[in-house]
């Protein structure tokens, strides 16, 4: 757990006097374990309470960015409320090794609820069958929250935001799957490509092209370079091969306790901070490919934890 001195700092710096969280990424990572508030001060112990209290001196307070409105009036506080974020969201980006233990720990057991699947038959099947699969699959490796599960064929993989729907799977389709959930409290997000019995053509070309990116992009990762340019190298690929227009916008994003922890492009590498990078090609009406896995920051260099295969897996019809 972060040292209360480091977090009382922060809040110094900041001119807040008082924190009130609700069960939320902030508040497991101040020790947060029931489902009351937590109100922590510069001064005596964090209490958690169903009725939280703030010192009526208290000019500044941070509350939850996950509050809702109806906690916020009840919270009847007078006091300028500001987003909890400004005193946690910079401490919270760099990992001791209790959490990227337990985020490897997640991204191996999101990795397994994907291998469960993939050994089932998919032709005849229905993206949403295949999804509640996943489901039950990341149920059976420990998830404890399903945050998205997502299953697109032929071309609904280049709808970057399709839901699952009742289209059949079928021989020669591309297939796009991404599972995102909570393990011990930490989150991993996997996304991988897949072909039924043969690819259509020219996809396994882009899928190497994304492959690339996001090996560019894993080789950016080191200390003291920002996001943007992680995420530049993943562009700098897929710009290169003439796809770039149909490229995502961006590469890489925050992950931890919470799935989109708040980075930047100018954001600075340090050792212990982790992100999901996520290159991704979408051609309308065609198919599209989004590669995405948890990766860490370490002394020297970027630790995958959850590498993406070296070539287009081919799935059984």
């Amino acid at each position: 757990m972060i040292p209360l001195e480091a977090v009382r700092a922060a809040m110094r710096r900041e001119g807040i006097d008082a924190l009130v969280l609700r069960p939320s990424p902030d508040f497991r990572f101040l020790g947060g374990r029931g489902d009351a508030y937590l109100v922590v001060t510069l001064s005596g112990r964090p209490v958690e309470t169903a009725d939280p209290v703030v010192p009526s001196s208290a000019r500044r307070v941070g509350v939850d960015p996950e509050m809702r409105v109806a906690e916020l009036f009840a919270l009847r506080i007078d006091a300028e409320l500001v987003p909890a974020s400004a005193v946690l969201a910079s401490l919270r980006q760099v990992k001791e090794a209790r959490e990227l233990t337990a985020l490897a720990r997640a991204g191996g057991a999101a990795g397994a609820a994907l291998d469960l699947v993939l050994a089932q038959p998919w032709f005849g099947r229905t993206e949403r069958d295949m999804a509640v699969r996943l489901r039950v699959a990341l149920a059976e490796t420990g998830c404890e929250e399903a945050l998205s599960v997502r299953v697109s064929a032929g071309s609904h993989t280049s709808l970057p935001a399709h839901q699952p729907s009742d289209r059949v799977i079928n021989p020669g389709d591309a297939v796009q799957v991404s599972v995102l959930g909570r393990w011990d409290g930490y989150c991993a997000e996997v996304a991988r490509v897949y072909a039924v019995a043969e690819p259509p053509e020219d996809y396994e070309a882009m899928y190497s092209v994304v492959l690339a990116a996001h090996r560019a992009a894993l080789s950016a990762v080191r200390p003291g370079v920002t996001v943007g340019a992680v995420s530049a190298a993943a562009a700098a690929v897929i710009d290169g091969s003439g796809y770039g227009p149909f490229a995502a916008p961006l590469t890489g994003r925050g992950i931890g306790l919470g799935a989109h922890e708040p980075v930047s492009d100018a954001t600075v590498l340090r050792p212990g901070m982790t992100l999901v990078l996520e290159p991704a090609i979408h051609l309308p009406d065609l198919f599209g490919a989004r590669l995405a896995g948890v990766v860490a920051c370490t002394s020297s260099l970027a630790a995958a934890l959850t590498p993406p295969p070296a070539a287009l897996p081919i799935l059984d019809a």
